[in-house]
């Protein structure tokens, strides 16, 4: 059996950069043990399968496994299947993209003459349908942003900082800091989605010589309801950026991430919590995989509505990277 796939770098604008991610298309049929199989072979944070949407708003069904497990929901995927899917729209506007039988219709409605305009999918994820506005620019699409199928849930962290800190080679006077409106940050466990342990750090320097002690994290956090953990600093390096972001997941066969789209959004559910906004729109941009040579560009909004979170939204930016085929032997 042959299997074509594609491959994207997400939350960036230059190969090499970003977040790595397989592409599958028309492969709904296979195995689910088939499919985890072929993303430990792909070995990326994530691999997606696409196929034909299950209801009639869908543009397609997309399943997305990491090396490890099938998760419900993951960023970098969402906006990488995004773009693909436009790409192949934004080429034959209005046509039936064959490989997921999934109408673009919208395409050629909402494109001027020249090609630009904004492209609106459904990708039906694991978590429930997950809305997808995608930039156009000269027939291209240049940006994608979803907004989260599911708001913020969040639970108190059950542990000290000074166990935390010593799970991430730092000090418990690392711990902390200064969010929206000069609040004191706290470890928190969030998720729209998908679930993180988020560990604020009160400097840059705490960043960079962050080291997962993984026998620590099984003790710790293994079993926990958020074992992702997510170390957030509110200052960065990057000209315009706010916030400077690691990601380790061990438990999914994912040591460090270098772009995590997921846990952008459960930080955008975190930092508005934080902020306390009765009606607010709030942004941020941030930076992740500096660490690991794969530097990332991530834009979260939040929407505060009578004092709470009612819409987060995260977008970015991919290009294409390659084009190949997959030859799985009779098993």
């Amino acid at each position: 059996m042959d299997l074509s796939y594609h491959t994207l770098d997400v939350f960036t604008t230059r190969t090499f950069g970003g977040n790595p991610l397989a592409v599958f298309p028309d492969t709904a049929h296979l195995p689910s043990e088939l499919m985890q199989r072929i993303a430990l072979e792909m070995n990326l944070s994530e691999t997606v399968f696409l196929g034909p949407p299950e209801s009639d708003r869908g543009t397609a069904r997309v399943r997305i496994f990491t090396p490890g497990r099938e998760v419900p929901f993951a960023g970098h995927p969402t906006v990488g299947t995004a773009i693909f899917l436009a790409a192949r729209g934004a080429r034959d506007a209005g046509d039936r993209l064959d490989e997921v039988g999934a109408p673009l219709d919208t395409v050629g409605d909402r494109l001027d003459a020249k090609g630009n305009g904004s492209v609106h999918l459904i990708l039906e994820e694991n978590v429930g349908p997950v809305p997808v506005d995608v930039r156009v620019e000269d027939g291209r699409p240049v940006f994608a942003m979803f907004t989260t199928a599911v708001l913020p849930e969040h639970r108190p962290s059950p542990h000290t900082v000074v166990d935390l800190a010593a799970m991430i080679g730092l000090d418990a006077t690392d711990i902390g800091g200064n969010g929206p409106g000069g609040r004191a940050l706290e470890p928190e466990m969030v998720s729209c989605g998908l679930e993180y342990f988020v560990i604020p750090v009160r400097s840059i320097d705490a960043v960079r010589r962050a080291v997962l002690d993984v026998a620590r994290w099984r003790t710790l956090l293994a079993d926990a309801w958020a074992h992702h953990v997510y170390i957030v600093c509110m200052d960065a390096d990057g000209e315009g950026v706010d916030v400077r972001v690691r990601m380790f997941a061990p438990g999914s066969g994912v040591p460090e991430d270098p772009a995590t789209g997921s846990a952008a959004a459960a930080l955008g559910g975190y930092l508005s919590k934080a902020d306390g906004s009765e009606t607010a729109t709030l942004a941020w941009t941030v930076e992740q995989g500096i660490e690991i040579g794969r530097p990332s560009t991530i834009h979260v909004e939040a929407d505060r509505t009578d004092g709470a979170t009612t819409a987060v939204r995260v977008g970015g930016s991919a290009v294409a990277v390659s084009e190949g085929t997959m030859r799985i032997s009779e098993q």
